[in-house]
């Protein structure tokens, strides 16, 4: 990883377009424009910085990175309070763990794979991963020795069913439940596991849900960051790198940081806040065999900005083609028709799910501002990406707080969207 923002970015902003013309088009930052031009209202940029900062005092996260991109220029960039509770000030090259917002990437991987006829759907999982052939599923009962009562899953659990959490996967560090109890009787966590051991586990254990009738939040898009290792011939980190970071210049976004140079980057909760259900947030600095497709890279806002403006651009960025539109278009409809919410139905009021993305459905019904088609996820430690095709516009928050995450992200949604003095949804 390289210190981008801190040593060639920093010259960008001092010779402007003309150092621009030196450095690669997939290296660059996206372009920064005028607020006020771009349709934000500078007044109420102020007071989001202004209301969020105050949160930031008032010790709900160290610290945070806050930007609107709309037409594909940064329209506004602000940094607050500390990367660290006791560190160095918040810097725009802060690095994150972004937890779940890695499911879009992984998401988006899948896609590239399904476009070069590598991998289907509607397949079964357990045509990339055997073990996925004969699964089970919990019945809610316990026998004499305290071990879940299964009988044989109903269905066949697909790979569209891995991208849109209707695999009847689960997560084991929250809520209750005999499938999250197996989970962490069996280890299910461990960063010692690799993805494919990993997988091989979870088909072992018995499922929550039978495949294909509840939207269930779960480990299935650490599954599908299998499933892409199996069907691509390399490991998942290699195929993002080569496929994804690589191209779209996002040098700082990966699963571990090797380098020592980069380790005063890393943003760190405040110890109190730091719990993800009993486990602390990893330590990126150790590098583990586990590559987590659902939730296991850093990044910048730099770097995520150029995935997000890359996917409200159809599949493209600076020439580079990832996806098609079709795809993307894909990815971000809905796919939920016919299908139940579970217990923790985290796209919430007003929104369905796509293939990696939660999807707004309509205007209202939500508690949150945004346009009908926007589409959204966020990480366990706070970090949170909402894209809204109608406005043109990218509203991004890297924090690090998994106890207050979520109402820090509503908070700044809807601080965010308030900014917009020219709305695009009735034109």
């Amino acid at each position: 990883m390289k210190h981008f923002r801190s040593g060639l970015a920093a010259g960008a902003l001092a010779l402007g377009t003309a150092f621009a013309t030196l450095t690669p088009a997939w290296a660059q930052e996206l372009p920064r424009g005028d607020a006020t031009a771009l349709g934000f209202d500078p007044d109420r940029l102020a007071r989001m910085d202004a209301t969020f900062g105050a949160l930031v005092d008032k010790g709900m996260t160290p610290g945070a990175v806050l930007m609107l991109i709309r037409d594909g220029q940064i329209a506004h960039l602000s940094t607050m309070g500390k990367r660290t509770p006791d560190g160095e000030p918040m810097t725009e090259d802060t690095l994150f763990r972004i937890y779940s917002m890695t499911k879009p990437i992984t998401s988006v991987a899948a896609m590239m794979l399904v476009e070069e006829g590598k991998l289907l759907l509607n397949a079964p999982v357990s045509t990339y991963l055997p073990a996925y052939k004969t699964l089970t599923v919990v019945t809610g009962e316990k026998d004499a020795e305290g071990k879940p009562v299964t009988r044989p899953a109903k269905g066949v659990m697909t790979v569209r069913d891995l991208m849109r959490h209707t695999s009847g996967l689960t997560y084991g560090f929250f809520g209750a439940g005999p499938a999250r109890e197996a989970y962490n009787a069996a280890g299910v966590a461990s960063p010692e596991n690799t993805a494919i051991e990993q997988a091989n586990l979870l088909a072992s254990l018995p499922l929550e849900h039978d495949p294909g009738t509840t939207w269930e939040y779960s480990r299935a898009t650490d599954v599908l960051g299998a499933v892409v290792e199996v069907a691509s011939g390399q490991t998942l980190e290699e195929f993002m790198k080569a496929r994804i970071f690589d191209p779209l210049g996002m040098e700082d976004t990966a699963f571990y940081i090797d380098d020592e140079a980069d380790f005063p980057r890393i943003a760190e909760p405040f110890a109190d806040q730091a719990k993800l259900g009993s486990r602390d947030v990893f330590d990126p600095r150790v590098r583990k065999p586990n590559q987590s497709g659902g939730g296991g890279l850093m990044s910048t806002v730099h770097d995520y900005a150029k995935f997000a403006q890359m996917m409200l651009n159809g599949g493209e960025l600076n020439g580079t083609r990832l996806l098609s539109p079709k795809s993307v278009q894909l990815m971000t409809s809905n796919h939920l028709e016919g299908i139940k919410p579970g217990k923790y139905y985290l796209p919430g009021p007003g929104y369905g799910f796509g293939l990696g993305y939660g999807v707004r459905l309509e205007t209202g019904n939500a508690p949150s501002m945004g346009s009908a088609g926007e589409y959204n996820w966020g990480g366990a430690a706070g970090t949170g990406y909402h894209a809204d095709p109608a406005e043109d516009m990218i509203a991004l928050l890297m924090i690090q707080s998994p106890a207050n995450r979520g109402p820090l992200r509503l908070i700044f949604k809807n601080l965010a969207f308030s900014t917009l003095a020219d709305s695009r949804v009735d034109d």
